[in-house]
């Protein structure tokens, strides 16, 4: 396949590809994302939430038409939630069933338990056994420091050994992305094993870029007012400041009750879309005069 048609034939390429999925990557994103691919290297995405770390995930598997599978990290995470598990009931009803028809071979009945049919494949492990996938692993601070320490044995290797069937390899490494919102600080020895990326938060024209594209409907007055609008949301001292999904949510809510402008009775009534804690709505509420004014510089 050529490169010119290869959405992996390059950054620019591959900038195209996620374009036509509704994803609009600066340079550096596409081309950490390239490289991902290209060398086979994880990659590290930290930013501020809603910057659009997860969706260009979702993106890259598009693209390439591959699979997308997603651990999403919470404290506590351990190995049973993200790599495998055994199936209890089915056990226990194989052990019965075996029992009743007259099945009393001790070392026999155990093997049958650890059968492949009754092993739970979490994400990290569906990730193995596709070929290829886009694994996607979110939020990674949000997880403790254990589980960080046996992810990077993961990608040491691309292998896992299951006590009870042995070793499991990758036969094609997945693509890797791994996503931060900086809310603890992640350990260098992962890091060092990726590819990094700082994701920002869109500047205006990208943002009402990334609204056109996405809501081709909306008055371009309107788009670039939303896109602006947001900006200056994101400029002031919040708890959630809005992330690119609120800005397509605000920008929808306004467009839903017929709006080819943002003006402040309208900004009002839909802020709800925009922000999600109610100091942020009182904090935002006394100043949207100047949020929607034209040359308000914040």
């Amino acid at each position: 396949m050529s490169t010119e048609h290869d959405p992996l034939g390059s950054p620019a390429a591959l900038a195209e590809g996620l374009a036509r999925t509704g994803y609009l990557a600066d340079t550096g994103l596409a081309t950490a994302g390239f490289l991902a691919v290209r060398l086979e290297r994880p990659v590290f995405l930290e930013g501020e939430a809603g910057a659009g770390k997860t969706a260009f995930a979702a993106a890259l598997a598009q693209v390439r038409g591959i699979e997308l599978i997603r651990l999403q990290c919470y404290e506590g995470l351990d190995v049973a939630q993200a790599l495998y598990d055994w199936d209890f009931p089915r056990q226990i009803l194989h052990l019965r069933t075996v029992e009743a028809t007259g099945g009393t071979d001790p070392a026999a009945m155990e093997a049958g338990l650890y059968d492949r049919r009754f092993l739970l494949a979490r994400p990290l492990l569906r990730a193995l056994e596709a070929a290829p996938c886009v694994l996607l692993i979110d939020e990674i601070d949000r997880a403790d420091d254990e589980f960080e320490a046996y992810l990077l044995e993961l990608l040491a290797d691309w292998a896992v050994t299951i006590p009870e069937l042995g070793r499991v390899a990758a036969a094609t490494p997945p693509t890797v992305v791994i996503t931060s919102n900086r809310t603890r600080e992640v350990h260098d020895a992962l890091k060092r094993r990726c590819l990094y990326h700082w994701v920002a938060h869109p500047d205006p024209d990208r943002e009402a870029a990334i609204l056109r594209l996405r809501l081709p409907q909306l008055s371009a007055r309107l788009t670039a007012q939303v896109a602006l609008a947001t900006a200056r949301l994101r400029d002031l001292d919040l708890v959630k400041p809005p992330g690119i999904a609120e800005a397509i949510d605000w920008a929808q809510a306004l467009d839903a009750l017929g709006a080819d402008e943002v003006t402040v009775p309208l900004a009002d009534v839909t802020l709800g879309a925009a922000l999600k804690v109610r100091e942020d709505l009182d904090r935002v509420r006394g100043r949207l005069p100047a949020l929607v004014a034209e040359g308000w510089e914040g």
